[in-house]
């Protein structure tokens, strides 16, 4: 007689770099392993929902080719040739090579590097522990949020807004600079709760036709890098008609009569002119916006990859300031609750040990630092070594052309932690297998949302995988850094950061499974005053001295003080006729994802996005294999012909590997890492191309 298995339901958070960060409810199965994934509807945010790629992520965790064991590189660089070996032979020669390199270039020589593959607390920002006990170079992240997080805190004060769920009271959802349906589904499942409930309406406003703006009651699809402009036309019909809440700024904003003059000149016929947004729609929405005093502002990441994300986010945020939507239940806005965690991870990531004397590496600038470029090293000296953990640069970082010849260097040593073969892992020295978050213990907070929660671990890993909290034990002790972090537990890690940032226990936090730390009706709304000293929204940004970040980066000195057009754009010319934006898609998450079948077959292979009759102009067909090309490198994929952008722009969706583009150059070979002011950041959808039909001994090379 068969033995049913038996199935167990035991909760998460989901780990990936999405601000959703969803509550699940998962199958373990027999306690070794995963069935079927959900989100928990007993969280208020999640409410039920996740997206499809991590419903399939049984898929993923129990996949044949995870990496299981230790390698050794045995053939050159990218080869893909390793040899299996011990745990303890990996990290005695990554600890031996890092030695080797401090004795003969200095301490500075390795760069710890890492990003948001988890964003876990213990398994994500521990590595920064080893950099600071060793006085490693320092870790700068700039690729994700930098730019969108100064553009709101310069506005409200700091990175907090309305409850995001109160979308589901408002009467008009605007969803800017997000695709929420490709990206974070739980907005979808609150604004579309108000449009069913209360009739409200849904507004997409971006730079093309996404699967967010196919479910949108009003669709405004801009030019890439003319948010700004927009936004100011939308506020100087809102003065001019009269929808300005003139007593709600008087009382808290901090220069309205300034902003209102400033605006004289900023028509809806100078906004269309620059954003392609025709003057009725820009008026129209005005008008909406206006009318609808719950008109709630979920703003999204799209602002953070351009090279005037801040001020356009600035400006975005300025509209319901204008109109006082802030005073109302369902109006106001939000892009990130980073403002309200208030985690100490000073045991995490050994903040008692930073020397501050110490060079910070800029995360996105790496082609650049491995070249040897003098003014990325900070005038120092070269990066000789490096252990890689939750992130695939060889594929996401911008200027690949530079990223790919800094990893062939056969001076560089690298030690890459991860849990497939990436293209990253491909050019290390040794490869160290990783767990999944569901093989250990962490701690979680929602970027997109209020909760905080502890993700334990729920089943054993497969083979020999380790953490990363035991990977940097065991080579903290090899290397001599003495932390007490090196010698706790994750589970002794999470209870102490708690206690510290005043959240109680782990036994209790666990209890909790989900702790909402949403502040208050007043608090969320800024009806006692603003974040600033002050007590204002400010309409007047002094981006010398924002709330959050480190100044001083990028032209800071050319940012518009009102909001505006800021036209440091990489604007298409004669030679790159084109400007182009590499979305995120449905089914990968950066890389993550790339690997399983269910989002390999979604995807298919990379294509790009272009308007009709601008094909027809260079007599190009729909599924013709073309070359994009700037002054950073060339890539090769098909296009498919689409609409739903404005006329000289081309979208290119989700970051396939490298190897999935004809010749094998991928989507970030066009992509630049010029630093965006004023806090540093990567404007990984602002790059002007040349486009022509791929070259016939293209595709005999390919």
């Amino acid at each position: 007689m068969n033995q049913h298995a038996k199935v167990d339901i035991r909760h998460s958070t989901c780990p990936h770099d999405c601000p959703s960060a969803c509550a699940l409810d998962i199958e373990v199965i027999d306690g070794r392993s995963i069935g079927r994934v959900r989100g928990s509807k007993v969280q208020t945010y999640t409410a039920g929902v996740v997206c499809a790629k991590v419903a399939r992520y049984a898929e993923r965790i129990h996949h044949p080719d995870r990496l299981l064991h230790p390698m050794r590189r045995t053939g050159p660089k990218g080869s893909g040739q390793f040899a299996q070996i011990s745990w303890d032979e990996a990290l005695d020669e990554i600890a031996a090579r890092f030695d080797q390199a401090e004795r003969e270039f200095g301490a500075e020589s390795v760069w710890p590097y890492y990003y948001a593959g988890t964003m876990g607390l213990v398994m994500r920002d521990g590595i920064n522990r080893l950099s600071h006990v060793k006085k490693y170079s320092r870790f700068y992240s700039t690729i994700c949020a930098n730019i969108a997080r100064v553009g709101f805190s310069i506005g409200t004060g700091k990175i907090a807004g309305v409850d995001p769920r109160e979308m589901g009271v408002s009467d008009l959802v605007v969803i800017w600079g997000t695709n929420p349906v490709n990206t974070q589904v739980n907005v979808m499942t609150h604004a579309s709760r108000a449009r069913k409930e209360r009739g409200a309406k849904i507004a997409a406003i971006d730079i093309y036709n996404n699967d967010t703006m196919k479910q949108a009651d009003i669709k405004i699809i801009l030019r890439p890098g003319t948010d700004g402009a927009f936004a100011c036309g939308v506020m100087h019909v809102l003065f001019r008609e009269g929808y300005a809440d003139r007593a709600y700024m008087d009382r808290y904003t901090d220069c309205p009569d300034k902003l209102e003059k400033h605006l004289a000149t900023r028509t809806p016929e100078w906004a269309s002119g620059i954003s392609g947004v025709p003057v009725e729609e820009i008026e129209a929405f005005a008008r909406l916006v206006g009318q609808t005093k719950r008109s709630f502002f979920r703003l999204g990441y799209g602002f953070t990859r351009s090279r005037n994300g801040a001020a356009q986010m600035h400006a975005a945020l300025c509209i319901p300031a204008v109109t006082g939507a802030w005073q109302y239940e369902g109006g106001g806005a939000f892009f990130n609750n980073a403002g309200i965690w208030k985690f100490n991870e000073s045991i995490i990531e050994g903040h008692d040990a930073i020397d501050r004397t110490t060079r910070w590496l800029d995360q996105s600038k790496i082609g650049r630092i491995l070249t040897g470029d003098a003014e990325a090293l900070k005038g120092g000296g070269p990066v000789k070594a490096m252990l890689i953990q939750n992130t695939n640069p060889v594929t996401v970082a911008p200027e690949q052309a530079l990223v790919r010849r800094g990893f062939a260097r056969e001076d560089l040593f690298v030690a890459v932690h991860e849990q497939f073969m990436t293209e990253t892992a491909a050019m290390a020295d040794i490869v160290l297998p990783a767990t999944m978050f569901m093989e250990h213990d962490d701690l979680y907070y929602g970027g997109g949302h209020q909760h905080i929660s502890v993700g334990a671990k729920l089943i054993d890993p497969p083979g020999e995988c380790r953490s990363n909290h035991e990977v940097l034990q065991g080579l903290g002790g090899r290397l001599n850094a003495v932390h007490p972090g090196f010698e706790m537990t994750p589970r002794e890690l999470i209870d102490a950061t708690l206690k510290k940032s005043g959240h109680g226990d782990i036994e209790t936090l666990e209890a909790d499974l989900w702790r909402d730390i949403q502040p208050d009706f007043r608090t969320s709304h800024y009806l006692d005053g603003f974040a600033h000293a002050d007590k204002k929204f400010h309409f007047k940004a002094d981006w010398a001295n924002p709330p959050w970040g480190n100044p001083g980066l990028g032209p800071w000195a050319q940012m518009p003080s009102l909001p505006d057009h800021w036209t440091i754009i990489e604007e298409a010319d004669e030679k790159h006729p084109f400007r182009l934006a590499t979305s995120p898609s449905r089914s990968y998450l950066n890389t993550s994802f790339n690997e399983t079948p269910g989002s390999q077959a979604r995807e298919g292979a990379p294509t790009l996005m272009m308007h009709p009759e601008d094909a027809a102009a260079l007599s190009i067909a729909d599924g013709e294999a073309v070359t994009l090309g700037n002054m950073r490198g060339e890539t090769t994929l098909t296009v498919k012909l689409f609409d739903g952008l404005r006329r000289g722009v081309l979208i290119a969706e989700s970051i396939h590997p490298n190897k999935a583009h004809i010749g094998g150059h991928g989507i970030n070979m066009l992509t630049g890492a010029e630093t965006v002011a004023p806090v540093g950041g990567a404007a990984f959808h602002d790059n002007k191309v040349w486009i022509k039909k791929m070259a016939s001994a293209t595709a005999r090379k390919s």
